[in-house]
């Protein structure tokens, strides 16, 4: 009579049974099961979800967003831009050479119009201004002589000197005097500003489809002499009135030219290069860019105009200008045709179409009345007679009757 086999502890049992289940269920192949449910509401769900799946990729992915097309963003682009116009102020005729910084012309210019004057400033001492922090004073107490005020005009001397005006006293610098608020004089010049007119010229290429363009037609040399920009009549003529950008922009010229601020001319290059190059054109928008109710609000810029005196002393003029900022800003999408975006967002598409069968099997098998019965239907266990014998022939230690029928109830082993 042969030796019986040695039992296992019960614990190295369990841990052999479901190494074992693990093993068997690696191998294992899952097919779908179709069932027919004929229940209305769930037939209503299923079919609502797979049309919004349908029209989302229809209407947005592949309409809206072209997703079947390659693309490209952010356009190589170059931009010259040319001022034009005369303007006058209470003492003289200003033209483009004094007005207009800087004179080259590129995606950045400003247009003064207005400037704060400082007329004959020469190297010397005088009272500070009175704009400077802690500039003024009683007594020579009150200026302490070396010290330097980064917001201030030059280095103090030590006194304590009357002002330019007025019954005040300023400590004394060694700077360019008279300093900026002593006699410094208003000159407006926005009167005719609003007809002065802005040439954008700007050229755009998209590298990856080798595509080019400009935003200028190809017309007689006398038509950009004779042309303005508008978007219907004449969308390729890129001359605008300065007067028309402030307006688009939703400003008020006189407020703007006297505090000054800054203006953003916005040309889109949305392409669609699977049309003919026609339909390719430039679209123009105007907004304003800096804050417009901050402290900080509005534009302007200092320089200087030196020259001599009896080719000894030097001389300056410093002008405070105050003007109208324009920044060219220029952006863009192409997009072609290509196989492989087409592909990928087709199978996206078929692949999404599931989620309707799978958010119907989650409600029959979770909220339906009859979801056990549905349940038993939809999945089924068949066990192979050759994976059957297989396992027969493993080295198992048998597992006790009590076992067999607490892990296996309904001997759905022995199918």
């Amino acid at each position: 009579m042969a030796a019986a086999q040695p039992r296992l502890p019960a614990g190295a049992a369990m841990v052999w049974r479901l190494a074992r289940g693990c093993w068997s269920a690696f191998w294992d192949y899952e097919t779908p099961k179709v069932i027919v449910v004929r229940n209305r509401r769930l037939g209503f769900v299923h079919r609502m979800v797979q049309l919004l799946i349908l029209l989302y990729f229809v209407w947005y992915v592949f309409i809206v967003q072209k997703s079947y097309q390659d693309s490209e963003t952010g356009p190589e682009s170059s931009i010259i831009t040319k001022v034009k116009g005369i303007t006058i102020s209470e003492h003289k005729v200003w033209d483009v050479e004094e007005y207009v910084k800087p004179p080259e012309g590129g995606s950045v210019v400003s247009i003064i119009t207005r400037m704060e004057v400082t007329p004959s400033q020469t190297p010397g001492i005088c009272p500070e201004s009175m704009r400077v922090h802690s500039s003024t004073c009683h007594s020579d107490d009150d200026c302490v002589a070396g010290q330097l005020d980064m917001q201030g005009n030059g280095i103090r001397t030590g006194r304590c000197v009357p002002y330019y005006h007025g019954d005040s006293k300023t400590c004394e610098v060694s700077a360019w005097c008279p300093v900026e608020d002593g006699t410094s004089d208003n000159q407006f010049l926005g009167k005719m500003a609003p007809n002065f007119t802005i040439l954008i010229k700007n050229n755009i290429h998209y590298p990856k489809f080798k595509f080019s363009k400009g935003n200028i037609a190809s017309q007689k040399n006398d038509y950009l002499k004779h042309c303005t920009f508008d978007q219907d009549s004449d969308p390729y003529c890129p001359i605008f009135r300065l007067g028309f950008i402030v307006e688009q922009a939703g400003e008020n010229f006189t407020e703007l030219a006297h505090k000054g601020g800054v203006i953003g001319v916005i040309i889109n290059w949305d392409c669609d290069l699977d049309l003919s190059e026609s339909e390719c054109n430039p679209k123009y928008s105007f907004r304003r860019l800096d804050p417009k109710y901050e402290s900080a609000s509005g534009y302007n810029f200092r320089f200087a105009k030196y020259y001599k005196i009896n080719t000894t002393t030097t001389t300056r003029t410093l002008i405070k200008a105050y003007g109208i900022r324009i920044d060219v800003i220029v952006h863009g999408q192409a997009g072609k045709f290509s196989l492989i975006p087409t592909i990928i967002n087709l199978a996206t598409a078929l692949t999404s179409i599931g989620v309707g069968s799978f958010l119907c099997d989650w409600i029959l098998l979770t909220f339906m009345n009859k979801n056990k019965l549905y349940s038993h239907k939809k999945f089924d266990k068949v066990v192979d007679t050759l994976d059957q014998h297989v396992g027969q022939r493993l080295p198992v230690p048998e597992p006790s009757q009590q076992d067999s029928t607490s892990t296996d109830p309904k001997g759905l082993a022995q199918l």
